[in-house]
C-alpha cells in the first residue's frame, strides 16, 4: 500500500486478524543495525547475528535456542517428524507483525527495517525471511501477496512489484532448498474491500478481487507452492437488513468456480484451501466453521475442488475445539492444512498465539495420524509474538516452543496409538453394531418395521457406561 506519513502522524489500520499497524520513523539506519540500509543488496552481515542453526538437544537441555522435543529426522509411526508436520513460517506475522493493536502503537522495530514499505525494503525482508527459516530448520514458508510486495497506485505497478520480489524469493528458495507451503491474496485490508471481495455489493470490487487472486495464484504457482488459501475475512455481513445473503453466496460460489478454472488453465496442481472463521472482522462470515464450509461446497458442486485450512483459534471462536474441527474436516475428506495457533479463553477475539497446550497438541495429532498426515498441506504458524516481546531472538523462541509443543503432541498421540487402549475402549462402546443386525442398520437394510419387531423381542434396552473418565485417564497417561 502507498501511504504518506507526517512527522507525528500515527495510522492504526482497521483491526483485522493480523492486527496490522504502521508508524512513521525516519528513513535512516537504526542504531542497532549491524549491516547497512539502502538497497537490499547493500546489506552486510547476518540479519540474526549470534543465532546459529537451531538443533535438537533433547528434553534436558536448558538452551532456549534449541529443540527439546522436535527432532526432524526421528521416525514416529513410520514417518519422519518433519514429514508429519511440514512446518511453515508465516511471513505476515513473523516479518510484518509490528506489535501494534487497536489501543497502541507498534512496539517492534527490527534492525533491518528502515520505516518504509518500499520495494527495496520488501526485498530486504525476504532475505531476512530465508535466513530465519534456514536457521530455524524448516522447509516451508507461506505468504499474502501484499505482505511480501508493496501496493502501488495501479494494478499493473503492484503486479510488477510482486513479480520482482517473487523473482528474489525463487532465487533464495533454490539456494536454500525451501518451498512455499501456500500463498494467498490479501482481500480484507484495503478500503476497497470494506463490503467484502467476492461478496462485495460492487461489481468493480468483485472484478478487482478476481484480478488480485489471479495474480497471487500465478505467483504461488511460479514459486512452486503446494497449496493456495482463501481466507474470507470480509466475506460476510454486518447486518441482514441491507444484505442479499443468497446473492452474495451465489457470487462467492462463482468466484471459487473461476478460481478452479484458472488453476487448471495455468497448470497449477496445488490444493485450493478455504480457511473457516466465524466472525471478526465481520459479524458473520460465510465460512463459519468446517461443517458450514463443507455444506457450502456441496451445495455448489465444489466439494472435490477444495479442502480446508483449519485454524485452531478460529475453531474456538466458532464454539468448537480444534480437535472437533479437524475431525469434521477429516471425516468429510477435507482436511488439508492446519494453522498451528491458539487463543486466550479470557479474550474473545483472535489473538493468534503460539500453541503451547500439550493436551490440545496431542488431540490435534490424533486427527493427523488418523488422516495419515496432511501432505501436501502442513502446519503453518499463523501466530505472532506478544506485543511485549520485542527481542529478535523472541522470534526464534516462539517458533521453537510451538514446534516442540506439536512434537510432544505427536509423541503422545503415537503412544496412544501404539498402546491401543483408547481405540479399544471406543471399539467396545459401539460393539453392539458389530453384530449381524448392526451391520444391516449400517448398510441401510433395516427398516422401521423390522426394528420395531426386534425391539418387541428384546424388551427394554440395556445401556452400557460410556467410560468417559476411563478414556480421560488413558489419554492423560500419555502426557
Amino acid at each position: 500500500m502507498t501511504m504518506k506519513f507526517g512527522k507525528i502522524s500515527l495510522l492504526l489500520l482497521s483491526f483485522t486478524v493480523f492486527c496490522y499497524a504502521v508508524i512513521a520513523v525516519p528513513e535512516t539506519c537504526p542504531a542497532a543495525n549491524v549491516g547497512k540500509c539502502g538497497d537490499p543488496d547493500d546489506w552486510e552481515g547476518e540479519f540474526f547475528p549470534g543465532i546459529y542453526k537451531i538443533k535438537y538437544e533433547g528434553p534436558s537441555s536448558k538452551n532456549p535456542l534449541s529443540f527439546k522435543w522436535y527432532n526432524a529426522e526421528e521416525e514416529i509411526l513410520g514417518k519422519k517428524m518433519k514429514d508429519w508436520f511440514r512446518f511453515s513460517v508465516a511471513f505476515w506475522h513473523t516479518f510484518r507483525g509490528t506489535g501494534g493493536d487497536p489501543f497502541g502503537a507498534p512496539t517492534k522495530h527490527w534492525p533491518w527495517e528502515d520505516g518504509t514499505n518500499s520495494l527495496s525494503m520488501a526485498k530486504r525482508r525476504m532475505r531476512a525471511n530465508f535466513e530465519f527459516i534456514n536457521k530455524l530448520g524448516v522447509d516451508f514458508w507461506c505468504f499474502h501477496d501484499r505482505d511480501i510486495a508493496p501496493d502501488a497506485p495501479t494494478l499493473e505497478e503492484t503486479n510488477a512489484n510482486l513479480d520482482e520480489v517473487a523473482a528474489l524469493a525463487q532465487e533464495l528458495q533454490t539456494k536454500g532448498k525451501k518451498s512455499v507451503l501456500w500463498g494467498t491474496a490479501q482481500l480484507f485490508m484495503h478500503p476497497r474491500y470494506m463490503h467484502g471481495a467476492a461478496t462485495s455489493s460492487e461489481l468493480e470490487v468483485y472484478a478487482y478481487a478476481a484480478a488480485q487472486v489471479k495474480k497471487a495464484m500465478e505467483v504461488t504457482h511460479y514459486l512452486g507452492g503446494e497449496n493456495y488459501v482463501f481466507w474470507g475475512g470480509r466475506e460476510g455481513y454486518q447486518s441482514l437488513l441491507n444484505t442479499d445473503m443468497e446473492r452474495e453466496l451465489n457470487h462467492l460460489a462463482r468466484f471459487f468456480e473461476a478460481a478452479v478454472a484458472h488453476k487448471k488453465k495455468i497448470g497449477f496442481n496445488g490444493t485450493l484451501l478455504i480457511e473457516p472463521k466465524p466472525q471478526e472482522p465481520t459479524k458473520h462470515q460465510y465460512d463459519w466453521d468446517a461443517a458450514t464450509t463443507a455444506n457450502f461446497l456441496r451445495k455448489y458442486g465444489l466439494i472435490g475442488e477444495f479442502k480446508l485450512n483449519i485454524e485452531c483459534n478460529h475453531a474456538t471462536l466458532s464454539g468448537h475445539s480444534c480437535h472437533h474441527e479437524l475431525e469434521t474436516a477429516r471425516i468429510n475428506g477435507l482436511l488439508g492444512n492446519i494453522d498451528a495457533n491458539t487463543g486466550d479463553p479470557q479474550v474473545g477475539w483472535d489473538t493468534d498465539q503460539f500453541l503451547v497446550d500439550i493436551q490440545e497438541a496431542t488431540m490435534i495429532m490424533l486427527s493427523v495420524i488418523r488422516n495419515d498426515g496432511i501432505a501436501p498441506g502442513g502446519f503453518n504458524f499463523d501466530a505472532k509474538l506478544r506485543r511485549e516481546s520485542t527481542d529478535v531472538e523472541d522470534l526464534f523462541i516462539a517458533h521453537i516452543v510451538g514446534m516442540d509443543t506439536m512434537a510432544r503432541g505427536l509423541r503422545n498421540a503415537a503412544k496412544l496409538v501404539e498402546d491401543g487402549s483408547l481405540a479399544e475402549l471406543v471399539r467396545k462402546r459401539y460393539q453392539s453394531f458389530d453384530t449381524e443386525i448392526g451391520a444391516q442398520i449400517e448398510a441401510g437394510k433395516a427398516d422401521f418395521e423390522f426394528l420395531e419387531k426386534k425391539t418387541k423381542e428384546w424388551g427394554e434396552p440395556k445401556v452400557a457406561s460410556a467410560k468417559q473418565e476411563l478414556a480421560e485417564m488413558i489419554f492423560q497417561s500419555a502426557m
